[in-house]
């Protein structure tokens, strides 16, 4: 309906064109005034008649236009003829037909070359709102291919994060489960502690729906059942601190980003070292950058800062993280490890915001 509108108020306006131009050559009945308005009503109708027949074929005859444009072949030239007829016609009506003005276009000897040359115009213009037309299609079906290639990219990005969580969640499971099992040769009612604290977290972690994104909050609550954990099991010797800044609670991430981080400072860090240690989770935003540490007390490691979505180095836990960093942000996302000279190890992750 838009195009036919734009057709419209192209023939129209070519219409009074071709009225003046008429005129200014000397054709046409009477002197000045009088022979524009004739120019001018005999352009428009004829020309707005052939608009119409032509559009009307062209939604009849050409329904799959993209398939069917070359039936304007024939549609165009019949238009023209039809309508330079009925546009005469009309035209001939308005003024009355009885004073010799009536079909003057036919009469004068002009009707050959005013019929050639609305066949030209109408032929031009016609291939002109067909270009349009091929041109628009042809990018709303580029439009169309690049979101159902986004579309597939975002699905296998998808199927790649809910893989990768599925090898990171046994993982973490076995690990709590080594440790639960050393814990009820030690010291059997801790270990029962412990094992509440694992059941409530399976509960609220296992049911939860597998989304390749979660709040910021919900990672951070899943940290703080971690830590309980193994609070039991560690006793005084592990203290920890989470910092969520309030704006940031909803901010999507990656589920169970921060918790080999976590494992790595308990495992790495703070067992090893006899009076154990402090971990700091924290989150802070440095621009449009969203950034993640995890900072601890414990033996420290002699490591630089590593290149962002390197697999394999660091441990399985490391790896998965940075894999996953890569397959959500690309070269967006920064991993950087840094051992502490006082003692520890600081590990940030950043990456861009989304809200």
């Amino acid at each position: 309906m838009l195009r036919g509108w734009h057709w419209l108020l192209a023939s129209a306006s070519l219409n009074t064109f071709i009225g003046l131009a008429l005129t200014l050559a000397g054709t046409g009945h009477g002197d000045g005034l009088q022979a524009l308005g004739v120019n001018l009503l005999y352009s428009q109708c004829i020309g707005l008649a052939i608009w119409g027949l032509i559009d009307l074929g062209r939604l009849w005859l050409t329904p799959d236009e993209p398939q069917q444009w070359p039936r304007l072949v024939g549609i165009v030239p019949v238009g023209v003829v039809l309508g330079y007829l009925a546009g005469t016609l009309v035209a001939d009506s308005l003024l009355g037909g009885s004073d010799g003005a009536g079909l003057s276009m036919l009469q004068a000897g002009q009707s050959t070359g005013l019929l050639l040359m609305s066949l030209a115009i109408g032929a031009g213009c016609a291939y002109y709102f067909m270009s349009q037309s091929r041109l628009a299609h042809a990018r709303e079906e580029a439009a169309r291919a690049s979101a159902q290639a986004e579309a597939a990219q975002r699905q296998a990005a998808e199927s790649q994060l809910k893989l990768l969580q599925t090898q990171l969640e046994p993982h973490m499971l076995f690990n709590t489960l080594a440790n639960l099992r050393v814990l009820v040769s030690l010291d059997p009612a801790r270990a029962q502690t412990m094992l509440d604290h694992l059941i409530a977290y399976l509960r609220a972690t296992l049911g939860a729906s597998r989304a390749t994104l979660h709040p910021l909050q919900h990672e951070f609550d899943r940290l703080a059942d971690y830590l309980a954990l193994m609070a039991v099991r560690m006793g005084p010797r592990l203290s920890y601190q989470l910092d969520l800044p309030a704006e940031l609670v909803t901010v999507p991430v990656p589920p169970l980003l921060l918790q080999p981080l976590v494992e790595n400072s308990i495992r790495h860090g703070l067992e090893p070292k006899l009076d154990g240690g402090h971990i700091t989770v924290q989150a802070l935003r440095q621009g449009t950058q969203l950034v993640l540490t995890v900072a601890d007390t414990g033996l420290g490691c002699p490591t630089t800062p590593a290149p962002p979505a390197t697999p394999g180095a660091g441990g399985f836990g490391l790896a998965q993280v940075r894999e996953r960093l890569h397959t959500c942000y690309g070269d967006q996302a920064a991993i950087e490890i840094i051992a502490i000279p006082s003692g520890g190890t600081r590990v940030s992750i950043s990456f861009p915001l989304k809200n």
